[in-house]
């Protein structure tokens, strides 16, 4: 299980790596919200580790981004406010729980399980289209017997496409509904992902294409 901590108190996030790290988890550890946003974008988590306070940009606020852009991962939130309303402001952006600091590392291992038992029972179906299934529990891109993982922004725009193939979906529609509608992503960004998708479907030997259309758009066809 591979999961994201971002903590900004140095020795704390060291320590939790730690433990973690000896449970057999693969841990990623920033120290800031925006750090912790672009991992998020770039790679695929089965579960993420919060901090609220946290400089740049605060776990709410990561929070309310990434829920915003899409992105299902759960997420564990860490905070040492006693207020209650900030709690209730997590889970109601979405946070799947809650950890008040000073915690035991093993409340903190069990509330991990909970939350990634709670994931494999809301798994997703497998999507598909063609000769290619996407699997949006492992961010799996297949055809036949070939795959390849695709990175967070790849498969939020992957499913996109998929979701709506024999639709032409315009650069401002991919911009507002895979960056989000308050991302300062611009059009160049599509194209560059376009490109990558382009290469992953190469990859695993799919007939499928992503077509493009002057002025209109890009659709998925075989």
């Amino acid at each position: 299980m591979k999961l994201l901590l971002a903590e900004d108190e140095a020795a704390m996030s060291e320590a939790v790596k730690d433990v973690l790290e000896y449970h057999k988890y693969q841990v990623d550890a920033v120290y800031d919200g925006r750090e912790a946003l672009d991992y998020i974008r770039g790679a695929s988590y089965d579960g993420i580790i919060l901090d609220i306070m946290m400089p740049r940009m605060d776990g709410l606020e990561v929070l309310r981004t990434i829920r915003a852009e899409g992105v299902h991962t759960p997420v564990l939130l860490l905070t040492a406010r006693a207020e209650v309303e900030d709690r209730i402001r997590g889970l109601d952006l979405g946070a799947d729980d809650y950890l008040p600091k000073p915690f035991a590392m093993g409340e903190l291992l069990a509330r991990i399980r909970a939350m990634l038992r709670r994931r494999e029972d809301l798994k997703p179906d497998v999507h598909s289209f063609a000769d290619l299934t996407l699997d949006p529990a492992t961010g799996l891109l297949a055809c036949g017997d070939r795959n390849v993982t695709l990175t967070g922004l790849e498969y939020r725009l992957m499913e996109t496409l998929l979701l709506n193939h024999g639709i032409c979906l315009s650069t401002d529609d991919l911009l507002e509904k895979v960056w989000g509608y308050d991302s300062d992503a611009e059009t160049g960004s599509v194209w560059v992902y376009i490109s990558y998708l382009r290469k992953r479907l190469q990859t695993v030997g799919s007939r499928v294409k992503i077509t493009a259309r002057r002025g209109i758009g890009y659709t998925l066809t075989e």
